[in-house]
């Protein structure tokens, strides 16, 4: 049985935890507000203009261009890009674990191409450094506040190699941003674009340029823009599952207060009683 100073040594530690667990869940939910915001005035853009893009293919396809734009060609898949987000920073609950195990996934079901990885995060970077060799490039330390420049950076390479022929596919997995208690795992294929969805109101354009060379302009900006929308996705879910996880931690740590103090009391109780046995012994030992 552990000694009374022990169990005190523990209560104490276990508060100086709670306290830590308090401020980190504080913190995340002031930055959760931020990122939120920045996550809904990102997606109606990103959503506006990739319905313009596929407005432009089905132009294009109209048009009968769609074989000599890369942009809209659907080769045989032998190569992937996949870029890959994760958090920098841990404690953030099942986050990071569930974009593995996705991740994963992915790998296996496209076992018979060549994945080539672009990681944005931490530790995505060293879960793959050590597992998978094929990592195009490393993006860390950039999700605290990211930047379209940020997202440009990302997805440079990518849009050259698939423009080049270098790669057959793009695709982008992330966490979405849902609620506060619910993040979504999405895996989104950016390119080649994908086939434009029938409207039941078709809109009829009438474009200055023709829509081939509208794609070449539109078509990296909307990459960028895709990169950027998702890693605003990801702080913003990596904030909330933090916030979760840090109550759920503050919470069970009162829970080990309240057994401790309760052992503590009862060995307290059980001394005390000890010491009353023994005087009581000692004085009837006196009398007789």
């Amino acid at each position: 049985m552990p000694s009374l100073i022990d169990i005190r040594r523990r209560i104490r530690s276990v508060k100086n935890t709670q306290q830590i667990t308090k401020a980190m869940k504080m913190v995340s939910a002031a930055k959760l507000r931020r990122a939120q915001d920045r996550v809904i005035a990102a997606r109606p853009y990103a959503a506006q203009m990739r319905e313009m893009l596929a407005d432009l293919a089905a132009a294009a396809e109209e048009q009968g261009e769609t074989s000599s734009s890369p942009w809209l060609t659907r080769r045989e898949v032998k190569r992937i890009d996949l870029i890959f987000m994760t958090s920098d920073k841990g404690l953030a609950g099942a986050f990071n674990s569930s974009l593995m195990k996705a991740s994963q996934r992915f790998l296996a079901e496209h076992s018979g191409a060549e994945v080539t990885l672009t990681l944005v995060g931490r530790k995505g970077r060293d879960f793959y450094k050590r597992r998978h060799g094929g990592i195009l490039s490393e993006h860390v330390n950039i999700l605290n506040k990211p930047t379209i420049e940020d997202a440009r950076n990302v997805a440079r390479e990518v849009i050259r190699r698939y423009r080049d022929g270098e790669t057959d596919a793009v695709y982008l997995l992330n966490n979405e941003f849902k609620s506060v208690m619910a993040q979504t795992l999405s895996v989104m294929q950016l390119l080649p674009a994908a086939p434009p969805a029938k409207k039941a109101e078709p809109v009829d354009y009438i474009y200055e340029q023709p829509p081939l060379e509208m794609l070449d302009q539109l078509m990296p900006r909307y990459v960028e823009v895709a990169v950027f929308r998702a890693m605003l996705e990801t702080v913003a879910a990596e904030h909330a599952a933090r916030m979760t996880a840090m109550d759920k931690a503050s919470t069970n740590a009162k829970e080990v207060i309240e057994t401790l103090t309760l052992n503590m009391n009862r060995i307290r109780q059980a001394a005390i009683t000890k010491e009353i046995i023994e005087v009581v012994s000692g004085a009837a030992a006196a009398e007789e």
